[in-house]
């Protein structure tokens, strides 16, 4: 193995996949009534009853991950005498990137012949996942850990990240949301959709009435926005809704059929800022999506 690839729970890959590609996993924290969780095994996360619970009133939170964190995952691999290169959560909704920048800068002074990377993919849940498998493409290919991360940086604002939310109160109440005062929310039937823009952010890209019609509109822009279909793995997460996930699925397969779906629960973290029957849509497309 050239180099060694780092990720963090943001990046919601089954197990099968992280051992696999044998990548390490940072952890993200959350709170239940001011009990620190950890989820590392995404395996057996009781995805259903922790939305359920949501549902029901339960209080979530999370906090800004420590540098010490990242300096233990990476100091280890350091000194087995790999490179490392991790491939992080989106900067325009999470301090991880900065608290992992610290840690990286402490750790190059200590190894200097190794080298640390840090890779920001402006994304979340699978839209960081889809890059880090492609970061294990590239490996295999025979890349180096610096033309690995030159080309996620290259290829990231390909990544188009959709979505919508069953209640906008999770994404309120946690400042995720860039221009809120343009986001209607789900009043009188009528749901959002979601993205993420250029520098990260979630913002609004329309409003449509009724859940039917709004996972038909996630369809609907995948197959006006996709590229290579036939050449790629999507991403499609969900926070408890599985009927509609599926529904998603057979929508897509109805027009440009992807080479393979990757179907997950949100993890803990990220899902409890979107919150319970959120559905999410990850594929590659071109330069400009994230802009447009």
């Amino acid at each position: 193995m050239s180099f060694a690839i780092v990720t963090d729970t943001s990046a919601n890959l089954p197990s099968d996949l992280i051992q696999k590609y044998e990548l390490s996993v940072v952890p993200f924290s959350f709170f239940i009534n001011g009990s620190e969780h950890v989820d590392l095994d995404a395996e057996h996360f009781d995805a259903a009853g922790f939305f359920a619970a949501m549902r029901a009133g339960t209080k979530v939170s999370t906090s800004q991950i420590p540098p010490q964190r990242y300096i233990d995952c990476f100091e280890s691999l350091l000194q087995s005498g790999k490179d490392v290169l991790y491939v992080c959560m989106s900067s325009g909704i999470s301090g991880s990137y900065a608290s992992s920048m610290i840690a990286a800068d402490e750790l190059r002074d200590k190894y200097p012949e190794r080298k640390l990377l840090c890779v920001d993919t402006l994304a979340a849940s699978l839209g960081e996942g889809l890059q880090v498998l492609r970061a294990c493409e590239l490996r295999e290919q025979g890349k180096s850990v610096d033309e690995t991360a030159d080309i996620l940086l290259n290829e990231r604002k390909r990544m188009c990240q959709i979505f919508t939310v069953g209640d906008l109160k999770y994404l309120r109440a946690t400042g995720r949301l860039s221009g809120v005062a343009t986001i209607v929310g789900t009043m009188l039937s009528i749901k959002p959709v979601l993205k993420g823009n250029e520098l990260g952010q979630i913002v609004q890209a329309g409003k449509i009435r009724g859940r039917r019609q709004v996972i038909e509109d996630l369809a609907a822009r995948y197959d006006r926005e996709v590229r290579n279909p036939n050449a790629q793995t999507i991403g499609i997460a969900h926070c408890d809704c599985r009927d509609d996930a599926d529904l998603l699925i057979k929508l897509i397969r109805q027009g440009k059929a992807p080479r393979d779906i990757l179907l997950v629960d949100y993890e803990p973290v990220t899902g409890s800022h979107i919150g319970p029957g959120s559905l999410a849509l990850f594929f590659w497309s071109d330069d400009t999506i994230r802009s447009r």
